[in-house]
């Protein structure tokens, strides 16, 4: 048997909550920031060597 046949309703339904939150509460937002400060971070070091944006002067 596998180990979700084995577990219980209420011992999953509370592991389905634990993994809910964890996911909602610390790795999305985790991700999200993440994900934002290396794009710009990326941009930051883009315009180090090719120059800000806008037109040639």
């Amino acid at each position: 048997m596998s180990n979700s046949q084995t577990l219980d309703v209420p011992t999953r339904r509370k592991t389905e909550m634990r993994c809910f939150l964890f996911l909602s509460v610390f790795l999305a937002p985790a991700l999200a920031v993440a994900i934002v400060s290396g794009l710009g971070f990326s941009i930051w070091i883009y315009q180090m060597f090719a120059g800000p944006p806008g037109p040639p002067m």
